[in-house]
Order: C-alpha cells, then sequence, then structure tokens
C-alpha cells in the first residue's frame, strides 16, 4: 500500500474514532507498518479528529523520524509490539472510557481481562491482559510489553488505556471497537452473573476461525 494510501487511511480511521467519542482531545496513537521496515504513526498532542497527513511523523526501520512532526512520546509501546508481535501491521492505543475502567478493577485477571463474553470478542481479540501502571511514555512499558512475548493482540494499560495490534489499520481499529464494546458490556452485567460462553463454545470457534488464545487465556 503506498505511502499517501496508508496517510489517508490513518486520518480517516482517526477522525472516525474521534467523533464517536473512543478516545478524547489529544489522547490516543495511531502506527502503521510501511513497506520498508519503519512505519507511520501520528505525532505528539495530536487529535485523532484533526490529523494532517502531511505531519504525521515518519519513522524508519530503527525508530528514528525521518519527517513530519514529532511523534508520540508512546513510540516505545508501538516498538516493543512491532517486535514481539511479527503478524503486526498496525497498532491503535485509545483513552476509551469503558476498557480504561476495566483496567481499574480489582478483580480482573492479568491473563484475561474480560472473559469469553461473544463470539466476536473472541474472534476480535482473542484475550486481553493486563500490563501494571506505567506513565504514559515510560520506557519501561516496552519491558512490559515483551514480556508478554506476542502472544497478545490485545492489551490494557492499568489506569491508562487499551492497544491493539492487528494485521491492517482496519482490523486493528475493529478489534479496538470490539474491545471497548465487551467491556462496556462486562461493566453493565458486572455482579449479575451473566452466562459467559462455555469452554466447548471457545474451543468450537478456536477450531472453526483458527484462532490462537494465550494458554490460560480464559480460565474464567
Amino acid at each position: 500500500m503506498t505511502d499517501t494510501r496508508l496517510r489517508d487511511d490513518i486520518c480517516r480511521l482517526g477522525r472516525s474514532l474521534f467523533e464517536r467519542g473512543l478516545t478524547p482531545g489529544s489522547s490516543g496513537n495511531i502506527s502503521v507498518r510501511c513497506d520498508d521496515g519503519g512505519w507511520l504513526v501520528t505525532p505528539t498532542n495530536a487529535s485523532l479528529g484533526w490529523l494532517d497527513p502531511a505531519k504525521l511523523s515518519r519513522l524508519d526501520a530503527q525508530g528514528r523520524l525521518i519527517s513530519g512532526d514529532k511523534p508520540t512520546k508512546e513510540v516505545p509501546l508501538h516498538t516493543a509490539l512491532y517486535e514481539t508481535r511479527g503478524t503486526a501491521q498496525a497498532i491503535v492505543h485509545l483513552h476509551s472510557t469503558h476498557s480504561v475502567a476495566v483496567s481499574m478493577l480489582p478483580e480482573v485477571n492479568p491473563r484475561a481481562v474480560l472473559p469469553p463474553m461473544t463470539p466476536y470478542y473472541m474472534m476480535k481479540c482473542g484475550a486481553t491482559a493486563l500490563v501494571p501502571y506505567y506513565r504514559p511514555g515510560d520506557p519501561a512499558v516496552a519491558d512490559a510489553i515483551k514480556g508478554l512475548a506476542g502472544k497478545y493482540s490485545s492489551v490494557l494499560l492499568a489506569n491508562h488505556g487499551p492497544v491493539v495490534a492487528g494485521d491492517s489499520l482496519e482490523a486493528a481499529v475493529y478489534a479496538m471497537e470490539e474491545l471497548e464494546e465487551t467491556a462496556k458490556l462486562y461493566l453493565l452485567l458486572r455482579g449479575l452473573n451473566p452466562r459467559h460462553l462455555s469452554p466447548e463454545q471457545v474451543s468450537d470457534l478456536v477450531d472453526v476461525f483458527g484462532l490462537t488464545v494465550p494458554e490460560h487465556g480464559h480460565d474464567h
């Protein structure tokens, strides 16, 4: 895909996420791998609702800025996911309300923050890990991501927000939307003893759709 097309897609989908209230103000960031091994990423302090294609940060394969504005402070986070998750071609990080709320709950399982509530959550996200709190931009978050060894495509940063990797930008956005809706469902049903997918139903989805779910990813 051409550099121009990737830039336009980042701006188009970023605006869609912003306009639907999925990441407020200048929060959130998006990156996409380019054919030369480098990547495009949204600039620091940029609202996803008002991105300029020409000002997106263009990094080389070593993460050095080639052109555009100064990149997001979350570059170490993106770099760690690309390094450990070989299939990742795009990464979306938001501050979406329901996912942030779930990341703050004391009872969640760090290996599977959300139970297997719907087939589409399983198909889009698989299982979601919880990473402990680090201040935004802290390089230590990269080590925490690397500790997951590329097993998770969706991660919640405690008290901060979700991060999702996909094999395309659209796939990452769709998975992010599914994660946020599932977090919303979890909060709506919390304490009501809802019926989750059974282990047999999860196994069926894994078999039919070729899903990869981390070991111990759903012990609920």
